[in-house]
C-alpha cells in the first residue's frame, strides 16, 4: 500500500446496530436535559453562596479529612513520596509522542487523559504519511472498538479570547464509539463564572498501571525534533510534510484560528516559518501512578456531579481500591499509616458504591487481590504527586503543593539549578500583601543566591525562558503580550522588586549566580520563487492548491467530503510592523482564497500533478538545513539548492524555539516536572488546575560538581546534560522515524531506560555545571549565537532597543521584509551562509536590557493594572 492510500484509513463505524445507535443517541438526549437542569439548580446556589460546597457541617468534616492527609505529607500534598518508580525522560515532541503513542497502545482495560488542549487529529508518529493509523482518533478508536474505556477531560475555552475547539474534540471522538467519554469544563456560565482560569493538567494514564505527563498538550503545534526546523516544503515528495493542516503554526505571525477546521492551514508554507516548540515530557510505572488515578477520578466524580450527574456516559469513577500497600517495598508501620489516611477519604466508599472500579498491580505481598500477581519493573526513584487544585476545578479547599516543592528544593539546593519554563513571573517580597504577583518563588531564588553568596559557596541557576510570548504582531501594539513581557522583567531586573536588584541590593554581583537564556533556531525554506512558478503553470496547480490538498489528506476526514463552497484562506505573510489584530480576520489580510478539494482521492490528484511537475532537480535538495546547527556532519556553507542566490537569500528564516517545558532540576538529584508554570496562574493553586511529579532517583552516577567529585542521581544527570547538549549543539540531529527504522530507546516509553553516552566527549563537556570550562562554553555559545542571529536577522528583543522610539527606529529599518527573514539588506546569501555555520545549538542569551528605559511597557502604572489583566496573563 502506498503511503498516500494509507492515509485512507477507514474510521467510520462504532460497532453498534442501527437500533443500538439510535437508542443511546435518544438517551443522550434526556441525559442532556436532565443534566441542563441540574447544572441550573448548582448555578443558582453558587451566584446565591460561592461557598455553599464548604458550608454545611458535613462538609467541612469532608474537608476536614482531606486536610488531614494534606498535613501528613510533605508540601502539604495529597499524596505521599513513594520508592519504587521507573521513571523516564522525554525530550521534545518527536520522542516524546511516540513513547505516548506506545502507552495508550498497550491498554487492555482503561485510558485517562487530561488535557488542556486535545486534538483529535494529532498524529503521534510522522511523516503522517507512512503513519496514518497512529492518529491520535484512530488509536483511541481501535483501542475502543477492543473493549477499553476511554475517559477524557479537557478544559472548555472561552471561545471569545482563544480557539481550542473542545466542543469538536467532544463530538469528534465520542462519536467514534461509545466506550469514549469526553468532559469538558468549566461552562463559564450560571453561577461558575469561571472566566480567566483553565485546567492546565496535560496527563495520560493507561490500565491504573503506567502514566505520561508534563509539558505537552496532544494538540497542534506541539510535535517538534531536536532540530527544531522552520521549514517544511517538500515540492518534490510531499509525504515527507511533518507539519501537515495548522499542526503548521506559528503564534508570532497568526494564532491557531477555528480549528474545529482542522484542515485549514492559513500560513503559507512557501513563505513564513513555522515556529518551533521545545519541551519535554515523562513516562513511568510504579506506586505513585496509583496517586494520579486518585487525581482523576476525584476531578472526574466532581465534574459528574457537577455538570453530567444525568448522563449515562459519563459513569462514576471508584477509587483504585484497596488502597493499602500501594508500594514496592516499605516499612509495615508506614503502610498501615498510609493505608488508614486512604481509608479516611471521604468518598471512597459512595463511589465504590456508584461506579466503576479498575484494578491496579501496586500491592504489599503476599497478595490475592486482582492483578496483584501482575509482573511490574521496580525503579529507583522516589515520586510524589503534586497539584494545583481549588473548589472551582476540584471541589477541595485550595492545594498548592507544586508552589511549595519549588520553594522547598530551591531553598535546600547545594551546588546547581536548572530550569526550563514558559513564563517567569514572580515578585521578590517576603510578602504577598501589595503585590499584583503573588507567588514567592523569585523570593525564594533570591534567598537561595544569598545564602551561597555569604557563605562563600559557587552557586549557579540557569534559567531558560522564550524570548517572547507567543502572541501574534507588533510588541508595541499587542496589550496581552506587553503585560506578560512587563511582569517578567520586573520579576528578573527592573521595577525595584526584581531578582537581580533584590541581590544587587545587598551587594552581590547576581551575575556571579544567575543567568537567563532564550532558544532561536534557523532553517531554509525549500521553494526558490521561479522553480515553483515553473512547477505551478507545468502542472495547471498551484502551491497553495497542493498545500491545502496535503490537509485534507492527511488532517481530514476520509470518509466526509468537503462543502462545495468550503475554502482555506492562506494569509499574507507579515513584517514586524504588523500589528497582531489584523491577522486572519475572515480573510480580510488573505493573499490567496483555496478550494478545499472535496474528497481525498481529489486531494490526491492535486498533489500528484504538482509533485510530477518537478523542475532544477529540486527533489534533490535538502527540505531543511537547521540540522547544520548540530552535529549533522555537513557545513550549512556546503548545503546544494536548486534556485538563484536571491532566491536562496529570500529563503533563510529564523525565529524562536518557544520553551513550553516546566522543569526543574536540582544539583543533578531533584526533579520537579508537571504542567505547572512560573506563575500565579499555575502555582497559587486556587487559578488554573495543574499536575506535577518532585522525583529522587537513588540509582547515583559518580561524576564532579565544581571539580570535585560528587554523586549524582542517574535520571537527572542525563536529563538536564542530554538538554544542555542540544542547546550547545553538542548532540546529533535526530531525523523522522520512517517505518523501516526501529525507534531508539529514548522514543520507548518506560519500562525501558533511558539511553545516555556517560562518559562521552560531548557529555563530558556539559557534566560540572559549576566548572569554569562549562560555564565559559555555555555563556560564549549563547553570546556569540546572539550576535549571529541579530546581525543577520534584526531580531527583537534586543539590547539595542532601550526605548519606544529606539523599537520603531529598529523595526522600520527592516522595511517590508517579510517576519523572520533575511533583515540586513547588504549582506550576500554566501556572507549569510558564513555565519550561520558559526552558530551551535539554540542557545541565545536573553536581552535582559530591552526597553529598560522605559517606565512601564504597559498603559499606566504596571503595580496597579486591572485585576482582569492579571487573572488573564500573570
Amino acid at each position: 500500500m502506498s503511503s498516500s492510500d494509507q492515509a485512507s484509513v477507514n474510521t467510520s463505524g462504532t460497532g453498534e446496530s442501527k437500533k443500538e445507535s439510535i437508542f443511546r443517541k435518544l438517551r443522550e438526549n434526556v441525559d442532556h436535559v436532565q443534566s441542563g437542569i441540574s447544572r441550573l439548580g448548582v448555578s443558582v446556589a453558587t451566584t446565591w453562596n460561592p461557598n455553599h460546597r464548604h458550608d454545611e457541617e458535613w462538609e467541612k468534616e469532608i474537608d476536614a479529612k482531606l486536610e488531614a492527609t494534606r498535613d501528613s505529607h510533605r508540601f502539604r500534598s495529597f499524596a505521599p513520596d513513594r520508592p519504587g518508580n521507573l521513571v523516564k525522560w522525554h525530550i521534545d515532541g518527536h520522542d516524546y509522542f511516540w513513547a505516548l503513542s506506545e502507552i495508550i497502545d498497550s491498554a487492555t482495560e482503561s485510558i485517562m487523559i487530561l488535557d488542556w488542549w486535545l486534538t483529535p487529529e494529532l498524529y503521534l508518529r510522522r511523516p503522517a504519511a507512512y503513519f496514518p493509523e497512529w492518529r491520535l482518533d484512530r488509536l483511541l478508536k481501535r483501542k475502543a472498538e477492543q473493549g477499553v474505556k476511554v475517559f477524557v477531560q479537557v478544559y472548555k475555552e472561552v471561545t471569545a479570547s482563544m480557539s481550542l475547539g473542545s466542543k469538536h474534540t467532544k463530538h469528534a471522538l465520542e462519536d467514534l464509539h461509545p466506550n469514549i467519554a469526553v468532559m469538558r469544563h468549566p461552562d463559564h456560565s450560571g453561577g461558575e463564572l469561571v472566566y480567566y482560569f483553565s485546567h492546565h493538567e496535560k496527563l495520560c494514564i493507561v490500565d491504573n498501571k503506567v502514566a505520561a505527563m508534563g509539558g505537552l498538550d496532544a494538540c497542534f503545534g506541539r510535535w517538534d525534533t531536536p532540530n527544531h526546523p522552520l521549514a517544511d516544503v517538500h515540492p518534490a515528495k510531499f509525504e515527507d510534510a511533518l507539519f501537515p493542516g495548522q499542526d503548521y503554526n506559528n503564534s508570532r505571525i497568526m494564532d491557531f484560528q477555528t480549528v474545529d477546521k482542522y484542515t485549514s492551514n492559513a500560513l503559507a508554507i512557501q513563505e513564513a516559518g513555522r515556529m518551533p516548540w521545545h519541551d519535554t515530557s515523562l513516562t513511568f510505572i510504579g506506586p505513585c501512578v496509583v496517586d494520579l488515578v486518585q487525581h482523576f477520578c476525584e476531578r472526574w466524580n466532581f465534574v459528574k456531579d457537577l455538570k453530567y450527574k444525568h448522563d449515562h456516559r459519563m459513569e462514576w469513577l471508584a477509587l483504585p481500591q484497596p488502597w493499602e500497600s500501594v508500594y514496592a517495598k516499605r516499612q509495615a508501620e508506614m503502610m498501615e499509616k498510609d493505608s488508614q489516611l486512604r481509608d479516611d477519604h471521604p468518598h471512597l466508599h459512595k463511589w465504590k458504591e456508584l461506579g466503576r472500579q479498575f484494578a491496579h498491580p501496586y500491592h504489599w505481598p503476599p497478595s490475592d487481590l486482582p492483578r496483584a500477581s501482575e509482573p511490574v519493573p521496580e525503579g529507583t526513584c522516589r515520586v510524589q504527586v503534586l497539584r494545583s487544585a481549588a473548589d472551582w476545578s476540584h471541589g477541595i479547599l485550595t492545594e498548592d503543593s507544586i508552589q511549595e516543592a519549588y520553594i522547598s528544593l530551591i531553598r535546600e539546593a547545594n551546588h546547581c539549578i536548572y530550569i526550563e519554563n514558559q513564563f517567569l513571573l514572580t515578585f521578590i517580597t517576603t510578602t504577598r500583601v501589595g503585590n499584583p504577583v503573588k507567588n514567592l518563588i523569585g523570593a525564594a531564588l533570591v534567598e537561595r543566591i544569598l545564602s551561597a553568596a555569604k557563605d562563600g559557596r559557587k552557586f549557579k541557576i540557569y534559567v531558560l525562558i522564550p524570548e517572547v510570548p507567543a502572541f501574534p504582531g507588533n510588541i508595541q501594539t499587542n496589550s496581552g503580550l506587553k503585560a506578560i513581557m512587563e511582569a517578567q522583567y520586573r520579576s528578573i531586573n527592573r521595577g525595584g522588586q526584581s531578582i537581580l536588584e533584590r541581590v544587587k541590593e545587598e551587594g552581590v554581583n547576581p551575575d556571579d549566580y544567575i543567568s537567563f537564556w532564550n532558544l532561536r533556531s534557523y532553517d531554509r525554506i525549500n521553494a526558490p520563487k521561479e522553480t515553483i512558478r515553473e512547477m505551478e503553470e507545468k502542472s495547471g496547480v498551484e502551491f497553495h492548491e497542493a498545500q491545502v490538498a496535503l490537509s485534507r489528506v492527511y488532517v481530514g476526514d476520509p470518509g466526509e467530503k468537503a462543502d462545495d463552497d468550503a475554502v482555506v484562506y492562506i494569509e499574507k505573510t507579515h513584517d514586524q510592523l504588523t500589528k497582531g489584530d489584523n491577522t486572519n480576520k475572515k480573510g480580510k489580510s488573505a493573499q490567496d482564497v483555496v478550494k478545499l478539494p472535496r474528497t481525498v482521492e481529489e486531494a490526491k490528484n492535486i498533489i500528484r500533478k504538482f509533485e510530477s511537475a518537478a523542475v532544477n532537480n529540486i527533489g534533490d535538495v535538502p527540505d531543511n538545513v537547521c540540522q547544520d546547527a548540530l552535529r549533522s556532519g555537513v557545513n550549512v556553507k556546503t548545503e546544494a539548492w536548486a534556485g538563484t542566490e536571491q532566491e536562496e537569500l529570500d529563503s533563510i528564516v529564523t525565529e524562536q524555539c518557544y520553551i513550553h517545558t516546566k522543569l526543574m532540576i536540582v544539583d543533578d538529584r531533584r526533579i520537579i516536572c508537571g504542567s505547572a508554570n512560573l506563575n500565579d496562574r499555575s502555582q497559587r493553586g486556587d487559578h488554573d488546575s495543574e499536575i506535577a511529579i518532585v522525583i529522587e532517583d537513588n540509582d547515583m552516577i559518580e561524576t564532579t560538581m565544581n571539580g570535585k567529585k560528587y554523586m549524582a542521581g542517574k535520571l537527572a544527570a542525563s536529563w538536564r546534560r542530554s538538554l544542555m547538549r542540544e542547546h550547545l549543539g553538542l548532540s546529533a540531529p535526530l531525523p523522522p522515524q520512517l517505518p523501516t527504522n526501529q525507534p531508539n530507546d529514548n522514543m520507548k516509553a518506560a519500562p525501558v531506560h533511558n539511553h545516555y553516552d556517560f562518559g562521552s566527549p560531548d557529555d563530558l563537556a556539559v557534566a560540572d555545571p559549576l566548572s569554569d570550562e562549562f560555564v565559559n562554553l555555555w555563556n560564549t555559545t549563547g553570546k556569540t549565537n546572539r550576535e549571529i542571529f541579530e546581525h543577520i536577522f534584526r531580531c527583537v528583543p534586543t539590547d539595542k532597543v532601550r526605548n519606544w522610539a529606539q523599537y520603531g527606529e529598529y523595526i522600520r529599518a527592516s522595511g517590508s521584509i517579510k517576519t523572520g527573514h533575511v533583515a540586513h539588506a547588504a549582506l550576500s546569501v554566501q556572507e549569510v551562509k558564513n555565519d550561520l555555520s558559526k552558530i551551535r545549538g539554540h542557545l541565545v542569551d536573553m536581552p535582559i536590557h530591552f526597553l529598560e528605559e522605559e517606565a512601564y511597557l504597559t498603559e499606566g502604572d504596571f503595580m496597579s493594572v486591572n485585576s482582569v489583566t492579571l487573572a488573564i496573563y500573570i
